[in-house]
C-alpha cells in the first residue's frame, strides 16, 4: 500500500458563521485559506471545505440497532485520541446521534465509533479501532 495521502471533502453549509464556530471554535480545527462563499479547515491532516450551497438531505441504515445517517464522513482516531475528542465533544455540548460507545469488545475488528450533525445537518462519524491493522478485515 503506498502511503495515505491527505483527502479532500467540500460539505454544504448555508452560514459562514455558524461553520466557523462549529469547526473552528467547538471542534477545535484550524482554519485555511477562506472566501466569501467557503473556509477551509484542517481536518486531521485532511482539507474540509465548507461551501455555501443546498443542505443536504440523508437517509439512515441500521447498524447495531442504531439509525446511522447516510452519507456520513470522519477520521479514524488514534485508540486514546478517540476518548479525549469525545470528552471534548461532551463539553462543548455536542449533540450526538449516537453517543460514543464500543462495538466488537475482545473481538476482531474492536472499536470505538460516536456520530453527530453539524448545524447544516451532515453526519460526522470519527471511529478508532483498537488494531489499525483490522480495519479492512472481513
Amino acid at each position: 500500500m503506498k502511503s495515505l495521502r491527505p483527502f479532500h471533502l467540500a460539505i454544504p453549509v448555508d452560514c459562514l458563521d455558524k461553520a466557523r464556530n462549529f469547526y473552528g471554535s467547538k471542534l477545535g480545527f484550524e482554519e485555511g485559506r477562506s472566501d466569501d462563499h467557503w473556509i477551509d479547515y484542517n481536518f486531521f491532516g485532511h482539507q474540509l471545505v465548507c461551501h455555501i450551497g443546498e443542505l443536504n438531505k440523508s437517509n439512515n441504515n441500521e447498524v447495531d440497532g442504531k439509525d446511522v445517517p447516510i452519507p456520513h464522513f470522519g477520521i479514524i482516531l488514534e485508540w486514546d485520541d478517540f476518548d479525549s475528542f469525545s470528552s471534548k465533544l461532551k463539553t462543548e455540548n455536542i449533540n450526538f446521534i449516537i453517543e460514543p460507545y464500543l462495538r466488537f469488545s475482545g473481538l476482531p475488528g474492536e472499536q470505538k465509533t460516536m456520530f453527530f450533525k453539524d448545524p447544516f445537518g451532515n453526519a460526522l462519524e470519527f471511529k478508532s479501532f483498537k488494531q489499525d491493522s483490522e480495519i479492512f478485515n472481513k
